[in-house]
């Protein structure tokens, strides 16, 4: 058996943090696999892993063993597979990510992948959902909001969003020049969720203290926030990207500058190992051309 075959065990078992995942995703056994890890740890000389109840725990010489040889390894499984599919494109791809996010910046971009041959499946959800379906690999590709474990994903920046208290211009008469927390309180509130997270970001920043009050109606929806709003039921905080059309033709009206705004990334992430397959190399990078053209001056 060949030290290569080793070292694709141990990064994908260093990925995974798990034999038994690293077995299923290579098509061994478990037995097997564990037998790799030994013998690649008996030829460092050194413990790769400590082994837990549940999954394993890598130790700092793997982590240095993993950033030397991890890269090299995705790289030459990638042009094997290359060859090995001959350059054909098509097939189905699995992307997750928000609704929200997919409707305003994603969807209309994906028709070329169609006409290549590509069958795109969309899988929409929060952020546990987003991740439970790619370390699943049921998802090939997600968009999220989060920063991603470096060491089972592999990730690119695809924009900053900045999150601006928006409301109707009927409404925003209530409000006499800078935004107060008596006057907003007096108004009602429409919420992605409970617990306030794009609302508490926009406070804070406002008022230096974090938000007391309760949502009049939330929905897990910024789509369907973004209507409300500029309807005059409520003032909401939504990303720029969702509100940027209705900002500029007058439906809605920002209260907190832009360039002074909280700011977020999000990000387009995959597992590394789903890299050795060049067609999903080719609708990630596909994904990140759409965002480069768009940020291009």
């Amino acid at each position: 058996m060949s030290h290569l075959d080793h070292l694709r065990t141990f990064i994908e078992a260093y990925r995974l943090q798990s034999f038994s995942r690293a077995a299923e995703s290579l098509g061994m056994t478990q037995p097997a696999a564990s037998l790799h890890i030994q013998a690649l740890e008996a030829f460092v000389g050194k413990p790769l892993f400590v082994r837990r109840a549940r999954g394993v725990t890598a130790t700092q010489a793997a982590d240095e063993l993993a950033r030397s040889i991890g890269p090299m390894l995705d790289g030459l499984e990638m042009r094997m597979a290359s060859y090995r599919l001959s350059g054909e494109l098509g097939g189905t791809v699995h992307l997750a990510g928000p609704s929200d996010f997919i409707c305003s910046k994603m969807a209309a971009g994906l028709a070329p992948l169609m006409s290549q041959g590509f069958r795109v499946r969309m899988h929409t959800g929060n952020r546990e959902r987003i991740y439970d379906l790619l370390n699943s690999s049921t998802a090939d590709l997600a968009i999220t909001a989060s920063m991603p474990d470096e060491r089972s994903h592999g990730f690119a920046q695809l924009l900053t969003e900045r999150f601006l208290l928006v409301i109707s211009p009927g409404m925003a008469r209530n409000i006499e020049g800078r935004p107060t927390p008596e006057a907003l309180a007096k108004l009602p509130l429409i919420a992605y969720d409970e617990d306030l997270p794009l609302v508490r970001s926009v406070w804070t920043t406002l008022f230096q203290f974090a938000p007391t009050l309760q949502a009049a109606l939330t929905i897990a929806d910024l789509r369907i926030i973004q209507d409300l709003v500029i309807k005059g039921q409520g003032w909401s905080v939504l990303p720029d990207y969702q509100c940027q059309e209705a900002l500029r033709d007058g439906r809605l009206v920002a209260l907190n500058a832009r360039e002074d705004a909280p700011a977020n990334n999000l990000y387009l992430v995959w597992n590394k190992a789903t890299m050795r397959n060049p067609r999903i190399v080719h609708v990630r990078d596909y994904i990140l051309g759409l965002f480069t053209e768009k940020n291009t001056p």
